[in-house]
């Protein structure tokens, strides 16, 4: 027992750490959120200090019978302040527990102890990709222990119902899934310290599976669509004919100047939002670009990427320049194109293609983040001829 609780202490506060030390560099994506929990609740009953108790009393324990799980749920609400940091809120129910004695002289001593309270959590959140995520928090909470006493026999209680509320620390760990945006689920393991109403301090463990429900939250990528010019490639027209020369003297030749082809993908065709790795449906955009491509003579591909204007310049930039790297990656990989003769830039929120009067705030609120859909792309322009 001492070990598995030091453990999961440990891992908590790891894991928070680890988390906090991520929450400088976060994108502003914030949100609120509400949720439920429901799973098992596990106490420990202190029987050695019971039967010390009716020991004192001139009573002998002969067998005891106890009650040491229960069901625990949470109804709380908190506000994600970015990817890695949120404030969570709430009220919990840890159960009931329970015992029954048997004493010589003859008797019963039967107690049982009611825990609920509420809580306030610092919660921090790992990503372990575009769906999971290691969860860490911990918290005070405020709990109130009921307990009740009855006896029989040469057993007597002197208080049956004593009461107790008292403040204390709670931390816990866990896994999140996010089947989409607007609906996540938790599995965690948390720790509560509590006191009762008759001098006993111990640990109450809540095993629990979480709904939770944003509110506001960024919206699913929107469905594939290209922005300036659509993903089906288009052959550049055949080089203009030689003109003909009529001169006396020789004189040099007139060399067209190689053509260019240029085709945008929207981001939200090739990524998740706020990701850098190529979804199923870009790789098939990829794919028939690559295709088309083939049996082109060209000098040179150049891969461009491009932001909205949400977050700040330097992450923008970062983000523009890692998601031209995975078109480029992906195309020499996956298409065969030569490595050698394709380039990719990232030039970040610099060069968007919508105004600022037509798309109007500066927070990431879905209606913002839609109308700003045209400047999130990978440009890739072609130079060369059939």
């Amino acid at each position: 027992m001492k070990q598995s609780m030091h453990a999961l202490r440990l891992l908590g506060l790891a894991g928070l750490g680890s988390l906090l030390a991520f929450a400088a560099n976060a994108e502003d994506t914030g949100y609120f959120y509400a949720g439920g929990s429901i799973g098992q609740s596990r106490a420990r009953i202190d029987e050695d200090r019971i039967n010390a108790s009716l020991l004192a009393g001139g009573l002998t324990t002969t067998s005891m019978s106890k009650d040491e799980h229960d069901i625990g749920y949470k109804l709380f609400g908190g506000y994600q302040i970015n990817r890695y940091v949120g404030l969570e809120g709430g009220y919990f129910s840890l159960g009931k527990f329970g015992f029954t004695s048997t004493t010589v002289p003859a008797g019963t001593l039967a107690g049982q102890i009611k825990l609920q309270g509420l809580n306030l959590d610092l919660v921090g959140s790992l990503p372990l990709g575009d769906r999971w995520a290691v969860l860490g928090r911990v918290g005070a909470q405020y709990a109130r222990a009921k307990d009740r006493f009855s006896s029989t026999g040469a057993v007597t209680v002197a208080n049956p119902n004593p009461s107790k509320s008292a403040l204390n620390y709670k931390f816990g760990a866990g896994l999140q899934y996010e089947v989409n945006p607007s609906f996540l689920v938790r599995a965690e393991a948390e720790r509560y310290r509590v006191d009762d109403a008759v001098g006993n301090r111990g640990d109450v463990n809540l095993f629990s599976v979480s709904l939770v429900f944003p509110f506001g939250r960024t919206p699913a990528a929107a469905p594939p669509r290209p922005v300036a010019v659509a993903p089906a490639y288009v052959a550049p027209p055949p080089p203009a004919p030689a003109p003909i020369v009529v001169a006396a003297a020789p004189v040099a030749p007139v060399v067209a100047p190689p053509a260019r082809l240029r085709v945008s993908f929207s981001a939200d065709s090739l990524f998740a939002f706020d990701k850098s790795e190529i979804r199923p449906q870009g790789k098939a955009d990829l794919d028939r670009f690559a295709k088309d491509l083939a049996g082109t003579r060209y000098d040179t591909i150049g891969v461009t990427g491009h932001t909205d204007r949400l977050g700040s310049n330097a992450y923008n930039q970062r983000l523009s320049t890692a998601r031209a790297d995975a078109v480029k990656a992906y195309l020499v990989q996956s298409g065969g194109i030569d490595a050698a003769k394709i380039s990719a830039v990232g030039h970040g929120e610099t060069e968007p293609l919508t105004k600022t009067e037509e798309c109007k705030g500066s927070k990431p609120t879905p209606k913002l983040i839609e109308c700003l859909q045209p400047d999130r792309r990978v440009d890739v322009e072609v130079t060369g001829t059939r």
